[in-house]
């Protein structure tokens, strides 16, 4: 019993310390940086948000089947937001990663 409370306690304390967290605009998730590019890809209230980093980047968006969806060229040290309908989708950086993101 003693496990099981602690198992809880434990639980709810990292969902309040996620919930604590700095929240992104429009209810987005953010999905952090990868490596030391400085890019990141971020979902929310009808868009995906993507952050190219130091270098130029091409995101390419994939729906949950797989299909490419649409492709973007990003410069350097700017951003991009893609309006997109509710669903799950993938984003690759550069072909070097790739995300799940959630559209709300």
């Amino acid at each position: 019993m003693k496990k099981f409370i602690y198992i809880s306690l434990m639980c709810a304390s990292l969902a309040i310390a996620s919930a604590v967290a700095a929240p992104w605009p429009n209810g987005a998730q953010r999905i952090d940086n990868v490596q030391s590019t400085g890019a990141s890809v971020r979902g929310g209230d009808g868009h995906i948000y993507l952050t190219a980093g130091n270098e130029d980047a091409v995101f390419q968006i994939y729906s949950i089947t797989g299909q490419m969806v649409k492709q973007l060229k990003v410069n350097a040290e700017s951003h991009a937001s893609v309006e997109m309908p509710k669903g799950f989708y993938i984003v690759k950086y550069n072909n070097q990663w790739s995300r799940k993101v959630v559209v709300n």
